[in-house]
């Protein structure tokens, strides 16, 4: 098949790449510095700079939209606020429009979203059924959601990506959390009691190739472990891996006054379970978190 994928250098869709082409897909990825590409995404990868040189008689066979500034580096100011919208719906609304406008339209537009979507929900096991939540992330990821299952409209199958704490030891969340633990120094983030919903990028990726060709599947999936922890596991656990102590607690009120409204992302949480995929027979190579830490944190 030939994929376009925008978001193509990011953490998740790098590995994506790499997959895709060792299962001899032909690519073209979406991205503002379209030079970086083939040495990010790969040899022989394409690179356009805008959707403007997507011509109606080009074939794509499929699109992955994973781009979107990311949502935790910067205190949400209403500036922010707006790029992270612009970045997200914005762009995926105009992806629609030329996968509308192609003469040769995908059969599949695999879109990203984030458990965000469930907001702050305590304790409560979600599947792909429960409601969104009310706070600025969940209305962002429903908005999301909202502007690529507008491609199903034109006959293409979606499948939306509610994306969990994807563990890869090329950064994400563990190149922000290693050096602290490295060095003791690993610390719970207020009462520790809400939940990471989290998934290794080996079973994200193949989540993904399930859904690409599997075509039967369409509407949200939960790109999650079935075992998510609450932030006083994670620790504990990630702590144990590296043989060091994580003795150290910072508390929700610090937290909130240097982060501001962003805050939530490290205080709320979302027990999110991955039905749908694992009724659709997805194995799980890392279910359980010790595991999937000691594969990542050995190579």
């Amino acid at each position: 098949m030939h994929i376009l994928i925008t978001g193509g250098t990011g953490l998740i869709g790098r590995q994506l790449c790499k997959a895709l082409l060792a299962a001899g897909h032909e690519l073209t990825v979406l991205s503002r510095k379209p030079a970086s590409v083939p040495d990010k995404c790969g040899t022989g990868v394409h690179a356009i700079a805008s959707f403007g040189e997507w011509h109606p008689s080009q074939t794509f066979d499929a699109v992955i939209n994973l781009a979107g500034e990311p949502i935790a580096d910067a205190r949400w100011t209403d500036q922010r606020k707006r790029l992270l919208w612009v970045s997200r719906v914005k762009l995926t609304q105009d992806l629609v429009r030329h996968i509308a406008s192609a003469e040769h339209k995908p059969k599949v537009l695999l879109s990203g979203s984030a458990v965000g979507y469930y907001g702050h929900r305590s304790d409560v096991a979600l599947d792909e059924a429960s409601k969104a939540g009310n706070n600025f992330a969940a209305r962002l990821c429903e908005a999301w959601e909202d502007a690529a299952q507008g491609a199903e409209q034109v006959g293409v199958r979606v499948c939306l990506l509610r994306t969990g704490l994807v563990l890869s030891n090329n950064g994400g969340l563990l190149g922000h959390m290693l050096l602290p633990f490295k060095l003791g120094l690993g610390t719970r983030l207020g009462g520790g009691k809400q939940w990471m919903s989290w998934v290794h990028i080996d079973d994200y990726v193949g989540s993904v190739l399930r859904l690409l060709h599997d075509t039967q599947a369409s509407g949200p999936y939960n790109m999650t472990a079935p075992q998510p922890a609450t932030n006083a596991e994670f620790t504990a656990t990630l702590a144990k891996v590296l043989h060091r102590p994580a003795l150290f607690v910072a508390p929700a009120p610090l937290l909130k006054l240097a982060m501001g409204e962003r805050a939530c992302l490290l205080l709320e949480g979302q027990q999110v379970l991955p039905g749908k995929i694992s009724a659709a027979g997805y194995r799980f190579q890392f279910a359980n978190l010790f595991d999937a830490l000691s594969h990542l944190l050995r190579k």
